[in-house]
């Protein structure tokens, strides 16, 4: 059997999930406007998301653009901008709970190019694992997406470890997105809030994880992270140095942070052939997946054509594009999903 082309990073927020969510929360929305033949302007609560390619929305759409861009099937889930951390813990457990089950319908009626992954009401970590219990166990996700921190709380924060537990019990696969970039001010000429601001938000996001030792805690955790992982990745020597030479690096973590962030994933999207191949030759190309981040802007339809340009020997090229998220997501077979043994 050929192994599939898995896009394990992509985001979805369909018109029918909007409206559920409208009629929950009136104020948060989400809307459309402005919508043409090729996107529109979409509105959560606050955040204005300009533009909001049309494939956000309609499968139509982006199922041609799958078949463009050569993905066979796509990991699917919310879009960042209804994270709602800031919101009550219920409220935003109820949103979640809405887009999670139409995820998880849209990936039954499509096992043929749709997985499913749930979203979190992270505010509140006990109702976050159990609504990822009830992701996994009774919709058939195959993990979740969360963000980057929560209303300025690190990933680290020791309130989470019901979460990490419940992540490892049941072999859930964690992608970790930014949202909400650091040093705001400073990033708002140039886009910089994105071109910087969020492979920073990952950043910051995994080191927390690695030098407050919960990947040491919880080996057995999937966790990945998205935009290449970031800056982490490419400064492991600089996190190994630090964690030799200063007691702070050494206070929870027991060994070198290159045993943790070496259990990490990290997904293709570099837009640079040397980048991606930097991060196949020193983590194995068991540890990187390929990622598409559509349908926003800074994604690629082209990821895994740039894959397969990266000069990269074909047995790893193959781990690349869907051997290795087949293996832990169960997505050989179509509609069937493997809890990791």
């Amino acid at each position: 059997m050929t192994t599939p082309v898995i896009d394990v990073h992509a985001h979805i927020l369909t018109e029918e999930m909007m409206g559920r969510m409208r009629r929950e929360a009136p104020d948060i929305g989400p809307s459309l406007s402005e919508v043409d033949a090729e996107g529109g302007v979409l509105k959560v609560g606050d955040i204005v998301q300009r533009p909001f390619p049309r494939g956000g929305w309609d499968l139509d759409r982006r199922f041609a653009d799958l078949d463009f861009a050569g993905i066979d099937r796509q990991v699917v889930c919310n879009c960042p901008q209804t994270f709602l951390y800031d919101r009550e813990a219920a409220l935003t457990g109820a949103l979640c709970a809405i887009q999670n089950e139409a995820i998880a319908d849209l990936a039954r009626k499509h096992p043929d190019r749709l997985i499913g992954l749930a979203t979190l009401p992270m505010q509140d970590p006990k109702r976050a694992a159990d609504e990822l219990r009830r992701a996994v166990t009774q919709l058939g996700l195959a993990g979740a997406q969360i963000g980057s921190h929560i209303e300025g709380r690190n990933l680290d924060d020791p309130g989470l470890e019901p979460l990490w537990a419940t992540a490892e019990e049941l072999g859930a696969f964690i992608l970790i997105h930014p949202q909400k970039t650091a040093a705001p001010e400073r990033t708002k000429e140039f886009y910089l809030k994105n071109l910087i601001g969020n492979p920073l938000e990952t950043t910051i996001a995994g080191a927390c994880l690695v030098f407050a030792g919960v990947l040491e805690r919880y080996p057995k955790l999937r966790i990945c992270l998205v935009h290449g992982g970031g800056f982490l990745p490419f400064q492991l020597g600089r996190m190994v140095h630090g964690w030799k030479e200063r007691p702070e690096c050494r206070a929870h973590l027991k060994g070198s942070p290159e045993d943790s962030i070496r259990r990490f994933y990290f997904d293709t999207l570099t837009h640079f052939g040397p980048a991606l191949r930097y991060l196949t030759d020193t983590f194995g190309a068991d540890h990187v997946v390929l990622g598409s981040d559509y349908p926003f802007d800074m994604g690629t339809l082209e990821c895994a054509r740039q894959v397969r340009a990266a000069g990269l020997p074909a047995s790893e090229t193959a781990r690349i594009l869907g051997g290795t998220a087949a293996d832990f997501l169960g997505a050989a077979e179509p509609g069937r999903l493997r809890a990791r043994a």
